[in-house]
């Protein structure tokens, strides 16, 4: 598929829940957000059969998010179902590492391609603070189970305030190159104010080449991250609402009145 500025795109982010077991500081308000009612939240079936058109159409990288995915009942399954569509090249998921331990295995099993955790730094009490009282150590653990299933490579995403210079985000650069991961130094954004800027270590930012479009679990498709344009496929239909945000995709993002984080997935 190729938008009206002959971008190729091939990459559909699919965000699974809007729900998530932290609260960090840049994301959510410190007493939560009002959640989606579960009647609105796409069913399974939904999401394989509209992931399906988006393949058929020339979608070949598709990565689940939320929220926090692994809170999703089901989610296991949900990544086998997509994983047998053909076409199909990479199978990813973003997480914040909290449940990983348990899932890591499964979730290969499941034909996960492999995984991007989320790590802000390595100090305990400043990962609690920046949370709102997540525990490192959990993360750490689905790390290494990540690591043992070999959901790899391994993608570190790392919000930095101004820069990839930055303390916390030297330590974690240092503790990925110990442990064979790879780091990505996301500066952080405001929707509302049109603040982004390139990824280092990855393409996201940069509106010249972007090749995503995404879903949320309301399924709403959205050209872009920073528009506040969306088409419903559950009022337009899947493949007519696809066109649609095909042909909207702006040429450079500006703002979003009405985003949010933990309904995008970043």
């Amino acid at each position: 598929m190729y938008d009206r500025f002959n971008r190729h795109i091939t990459y559909l982010r699919i965000s699974v829940t809007d729900r998530c077991n932290l609260r960090c500081i840049y994301c959510m308000p410190e007493n939560g957000i009002q959640l989606v009612k579960h009647e609105e939240v796409l069913s399974f079936e939904e999401i394989i059969e509209f992931t399906r058109i988006s393949v058929a159409k020339g979608i070949s990288k598709v990565r689940i998010t939320g929220g926090e995915p692994l809170v999703k009942r089901g989610i296991v399954k949900l990544v086998h179902e997509i994983a047998l569509i053909k076409g199909i090249e990479e199978l990813t998921l973003t997480t914040n590492g909290i449940l990983l331990e348990e899932f890591a295995q499964p979730l290969k099993d499941a034909g996960l391609s492999r995984i991007n955790i989320s790590l802000d730094t390595i100090d305990s009490n400043k990962y609690k603070e920046i949370t709102r009282g997540g525990d490192i150590n959990l993360v750490f653990k689905g790390i290494a189970a990540a690591q043992k299933a070999e959901l790899t490579p391994i993608k570190i995403n790392c919000v930095v305030t101004d820069s990839s210079s930055e303390p916390d985000a030297i330590s974690v650069k240092e503790y990925c190159k110990l442990n064979n991961m790879q780091v990505r130094f996301i500066h952080r954004m405001e929707l509302s104010e049109g603040k982004f800027s390139v990824v280092e270590g990855g393409d996201g930012g940069n509106c010249k080449n972007c090749n995503k479009l995404r879903l949320t679990s309301e399924g709403n498709i959205l050209p872009c991250l920073f528009s506040d344009i969306t088409f419903n496929i559950r009022k337009l239909g899947a493949e007519k609402a696809l066109q649609l945000a095909l042909n909207a995709k702006p040429e450079c993002g500006t703002t979003s009145l009405h985003g949010a984080f933990n309904k995008i997935g970043g």
